[in-house]
């Protein structure tokens, strides 16, 4: 990226860690995926319980990977025998919660659409910590915007990825359809932390998921 372009894109993520800050989150703005994993580090002790939400984000990022690496209880919900009902239940119980938001607003917001519901679940209420990792993409500038970038971006990206039947998927624009296996099911804004610094909002200036 040209470097003065690099520039605006650096004041606008700045711009957002500060919103986001005042919501009372936990947000911190790293320039790289080194420097995201020694803030992991940091933030997840040795031992502690540890699970993810569905993201393509972790998964190109290489966050799926580190988690293996560090000696930490994880409960891997893409185990082949994994049962994913359990998964979702033992993810309230843990101690980090990994996920990405389908979107992060300027005014320092997070808004997320889920199907089943279990990854909205937790990023409001169960795991002591919840950690969001995002790249510079889901920045965008209200809610609006938000819900546009769901419809247009992130429903029907998934739905190529993992229900080809789904109508958005060949539209490439979300519906309100009523199919078996809709993504859009459960809408979740998350205005601010009433439990300070809870969650946690790691912003990378590259491109990352849907």
């Amino acid at each position: 990226m040209d470097k003065n372009r690099f520039e605006i894109l650096e004041k606008q993520i700045n711009r957002t860690v500060d919103a986001l800050r005042k919501n009372n989150f936990d947000a911190h703005y790293v320039k790289n995926v080194k420097e995201l994993f020694k803030k992991l580090d940091e933030m997840v002790a040795d031992g502690a319980s540890c699970t993810v939400g569905g993201s393509m984000t972790l998964f190109e990022a290489g966050v799926i990977e580190y988690i293996k690496s560090r000696k930490i209880q994880y409960i891997d919900r893409y185990a082949e025998n994994a049962d994913p009902v359990q998964v979702y239940r033992d993810a309230l119980h843990a101690d980090y919660y990994f996920t990405s938001s389908n979107a992060i607003t300027q005014a320092g917001e997070l808004y997320n659409m889920d199907g089943n519901g279990n990854r909205v679940a937790a990023i409001v209420y169960g795991p002591k910590k919840v950690i969001v990792i995002a790249g510079s993409n889901k920045i965008v500038k209200d809610l609006e915007a938000a819900v546009k970038r769901n419809r247009e971006i992130a429903a029907p990206a998934n739905a190529v990825r993992l229900n080809k039947d789904l109508p958005c998927g060949n539209t490439g624009v979300c519906t309100d359809c009523r199919s078996p296996g809709r993504f859009c099911c459960h809408e979740l804004i998350s205005h601010y932390q009433q439990n300070k610094d809870r969650i946690a909002v790691l912003i990378l200036p590259d491109s990352y998921g849907y």
